[in-house]
């Protein structure tokens, strides 16, 4: 059921009327008046409570703020003072001033603002803090439709065109992309419309190197199926657009920076989000994403890295998912750096069940390659793993998952796991962790047991 709103006018009024028709004292009206609104299920977010001659809405510095920007013409200083004071003012969530300011139309004033941006040396003062602001008002489905059908999306993308690739202003022109299609299926595909996929590429691309963290960010929105309120999203198909565009190939060559780079676990997130099919994965192990991911993967086991080491992990999961790729993965002995990782951070069940899931997946329908996890030192990690962790779920469903990939299909490899008394481990996941019920069943009965659903 959808929450039930109120203006700042109504809410207003109803405290007036409190005071003037019920003759309560101004403080005890305005509690009555929240207590019935709340009561009655009334979204108050973005409302500001004042006391009937005390204070009023206009003392609120968000709206000061506000007020004052919409009297300013060419001012470009002070623009630029009261945008970066309204960024600071909303950058808090439990404040509520960002409700109060989107509630108030911040969203449509900043895009206007944004839309008498001519980029020259007297306005380019005010095009970061304008877009800075924005990204920090767009926190919602309210405010990300509001920038909608304030021409938001046009007005920014025209706004990185122009912006003569300054990092500041790519930084925060892509900001507000990621946070404008956050949620809003339809604001995505006006992105797109706008071809914002070309100009990610020409940016990905240009000369200079600089670090644009917000562009990884916008990838992986603009390619997230987060709107629950449609029954199909467009972004697989958005992931094929890029990938056939050439930003797949971009974000690979940037991945080859290692872990040196503090783009690496970013442009590692926005690869994943465009490997959607076997083609695309194929093509990314191809332009040498592979050898890049496995060297990163030896080089954050020795630098004690757990985030790369996790995140290079997941991409390569979702890459090993073509049946080419799990052999160019052995063939380089990625099941060894694996291993050898796992070993690295053998206190942080994180990341060995991501090495998990990657060895489950090369094994799947591959009895060589599962004989070859098991010679590689698969079979020992899930026994010291699921030993040391008993209460880490995901861990021991995925050392679950793993052998059975690696038992099904392989007699001698059963009969390895089974004399290592993997079975006792097996049955403590099953007993003790809900979200193993399942597969350490199919882990039992593949490894050939009778008994596997007791």
């Amino acid at each position: 059921m959808a929450t039930r709103a109120i203006s700042q006018e109504a809410f207003d009024d109803l405290v007036k009327e409190n005071v003037e028709d019920l003759g309560m004292e101004p403080s005890e009206a305005l509690e009555d008046a929240l207590y019935t609104l709340k009561l009655q299920g009334v979204d108050l977010s973005g409302i500001i409570t004042c006391v009937p001659g005390e204070s009023s809405v206009k003392d609120n510095p968000v709206i000061a703020c506000l007020d004052r920007l919409k009297e300013l013409d060419d001012e470009f200083d002070e623009i630029s003072s009261l945008l970066v004071k309204l960024n600071e003012l909303c950058s808090g969530q439990e404040s509520g001033n960002v409700a109060i300011a989107t509630k108030h139309g911040a969203v449509e004033l900043t895009c206007s603002i944004c839309s008498k941006i001519k980029i020259d040396s007297r306005s380019n003062a005010i095009v970061v803090p304008c877009l800075k602001a924005l990204a920090v008002l767009i926190h919602d489905i309210q405010s990300t439709e509001a920038f909608r059908n304030a021409s938001g999306p046009r007005i920014v993308v025209d706004l990185i065109r122009d912006s003569g690739f300054d990092s500041d202003s790519l930084d925060a022109g892509f900001a507000v992309v990621a946070a404008a299609a956050t949620g809003n299926e339809v604001v995505k595909e006006i992105f797109m419309e706008l071809k914002v996929d070309e100009l990610i590429l020409k940016v990905l691309n240009r000369e200079s190197k600089v670090t644009i963290r917000a562009l990884y960010d916008a990838i992986r929105v603009l390619l997230t199926p987060d709107d629950n309120r449609v029954v199909a999203s467009q972004v697989y198909g958005y992931a094929r657009t890029f990938a056939k565009l050439g930003i797949a190939r971009s974000l690979t060559e940037a991945l080859q920076a290692g872990i040196g780079s503090d783009s690496l676990v970013s442009a590692s997130i926005a690869l994943k989000s465009i490997a959607v099919n076997d083609e695309i994965c194929k093509s990314i192990a191809e332009s040498g994403g592979i050898d890049t991911l496995l060297r990163c993967i030896d080089d954050s086991g020795e630098q004690g890295n757990n985030t790369a080491a996790k995140t290079c992990c997941s991409l390569l999961s979702k890459l090993a998912g073509s049946d080419s790729n799990k052999s160019t993965i052995v063939e380089k002995r990625g099941l060894d750096k694996l291993i050898k990782l796992a070993q690295r951070f053998s206190d942080d069940p994180l990341v060995i069940q991501e090495v998990m899931s990657i060895i489950s997946i090369i094994c799947l329908r591959s009895p060589d390659h599962a004989a070859s996890a098991i010679e590689a030192g698969a079979g020992d990690l899930a026994i010291q793993a699921m030993k040391r962790f008993p209460a880490a779920a995901q861990m021991q469903r995925n050392a679950c998952n793993m052998i059975r990939n690696i038992a099904v299909r392989n007699a001698e490899n059963r009969k390895i796991l089974l004399a290592s008394g993997i079975e006792k481990l097996i049955r403590n996941a099953k007993a003790n962790n809900e979200i193993c019920r399942a597969s350490a069943t199919d882990a039992l009965r593949d490894l050939g047991l009778d008994n596997y659903n007791s």
